[in-house]
């Protein structure tokens, strides 16, 4: 019998899941979030047009360790976002566990007075 080769991982399947819930839309959109070993990257977007409203990383920020600078940074997209006169969101986690920097981007996009 020929092995199965199966090219997805189970971050891959658990994104999928949930992006298959999670729309983004002009008056909510879409608050996703990329983990890396080295940095995270979040960016808010209208799924309805495919574009991407506000972005940003802790590449930026280069003091701290990477929580800290996963708070900061969600508390300044939260700001770049009020710029733009977005406040409510709904938030992708993108397959990650809802811990760590992933949780700080988030509570650092809440402490900014963002609303999700």
């Amino acid at each position: 019998m020929a092995k199965v080769i199966r090219h997805k991982t189970q971050r891959q399947r658990r994104r999928a899941r949930i992006r298959g819930r999670v729309v983004g839309t002009a008056k909510r959109p879409r608050l996703s979030v990329f983990r890396s070993a080295k940095h995270i990257y979040a960016q808010v977007i209208n799924d309805e047009k495919g574009t991407t409203l506000v972005s940003f990383s802790d590449a930026d920020i280069k003091d701290g360790p990477k929580t800290e600078r996963a708070l900061k940074m969600g508390k300044e997209l939260a700001e770049r976002a009020k710029k733009k006169k977005i406040k409510k969101v709904v938030f992708d986690r993108g397959g990650y566990a809802y811990h760590g920097r992933v949780k700080a981007v988030a509570e650092g996009a809440r402490e900014g007075g963002l609303e999700f």
